[in-house]
């Protein structure tokens, strides 16, 4: 048999979001942080099209919250998650024809940066709830670090799939060999750095994301303070000699928070059913970053909802979330 992992653009079952629960880890953002991934899941949910959106917090002052936020239909549930970020702590679903499996990845917390209780467990946890079988994976890979078109191709980065502080006994050829028996991944474009400043050593869906086969979008800087811009130019060079379709989109440009650059990125979006959910920051490239997603999802809604509380937990609206394919 022969598992691959989907692409996102492929319908969905459900989809897991993580729901920011504890004032410990995100200070006084707690509250729009909330606000803003309930906006998500609502808009989600209102897209219809046979998603279950299921948003899981984790303590019951969260879930009661959780409740009052969102929308009839949205399913709230209480379990011992660590921080919100699904999208790197849970099982990645593969699929052969109909059959399903969730492949159950290591996790050291983004190469030893943070340890929060239930991380290592709720991926394990909402897979056997969704009663998918489950198949553990030996070596640590987060969803966020890799992007697929569902044919065979993969992109990730250097800066993180070869970050010695996630799997130092594996070299290139090794992790290649694991992705292609795990996943169903037959060709690999290695990108270079990440963001700056981004604390998970450079995922790459705030970089590169896949909108068809073989087709990638990548930012471009139209600023000339623009903190990333020799990295979308590298990225770009790089996937082009990969032999990938390229699209650029603008990027965000330079985005602050308590005086530092931050990695706030347009890539950052989920692909729902039929809607597109867009991070956006009050940035005056907003509006042109959602009207080019709308040329290349025309049978999907294109959302863009705030997302600077979120961000300052370290990611956006696809770090928070993980789909489990029909």
């Amino acid at each position: 048999m022969t598992f691959r992992m989907p692409a996102e653009w492929e319908p969905h079952e459900r989809v897991w979001i993580g729901f920011p629960s504890f004032a410990d880890y995100w200070g006084k953002p707690l509250a729009e942080a909330q606000r803003q991934i309930a906006a998500f899941a609502n808009a989600v949910h209102d897209s219809g099209a046979g998603e279950a959106v299921h948003l899981i917090a984790g303590n019951a002052d969260a879930a009661a919250l959780a409740c009052d936020l969102v929308d009839e239909g949205v399913i709230v549930e209480q379990r011992n998650i660590g921080d919100i970020w699904l999208r790197d702590t849970g099982c990645i679903i593969v699929k052969d024809g109909t059959q399903r499996i969730a492949r159950n990845f290591g996790f050291n917390g983004w190469g030893g940066r943070f340890d929060y209780a239930g991380d290592q467990s709720i991926g394990l946890e909402l897979a056997q709830a969704a009663e998918l079988s489950v198949r553990d994976c030996d070596w640590i890979l987060e969803g966020g670090s890799i992007d697929v078109d569902g044919e065979g191709a993969a992109v990730t980065t250097v800066d993180c799939l070869l970050n010695p502080n996630r799997n130092a006994s594996l070299d290139k050829v090794q992790i290649e060999a694991r992705l292609r028996s795990d996943l169903g991944i037959e060709r690999l474009l290695w990108l270079g750095d990440g963001l700056g400043n981004d604390h998970t050593d450079g995922h790459v869906d705030n970089l590169a994301r896949f909108v068809g086969a073989n087709h990638l979008i990548i930012p471009e800087a139209r600023d000339a303070d623009d903190p990333n811009a020799a990295v979308y130019a590298d990225a770009h060079q790089r996937a082009e000699a990969f032999g990938c379709k390229v699209t650029a989109l603008p990027s965000v440009g330079r985005f602050e928070q308590n005086g530092e650059a931050v990695p706030a990125s347009y890539m950052n979006f989920y692909i729902g059913n039929s809607a597109v959910i867009v991070p956006i920051y009050g940035s005056r490239h907003d509006d042109n970053a959602l009207a080019e997603l709308a040329l290349l999802f025309p049978n999907h809604k294109i959302v863009g909802l705030p997302a600077d509380a979120v961000l300052t937990g370290g990611g956006s609206f696809h770090c928070s979330s993980q789909q489990a394919p029909l």
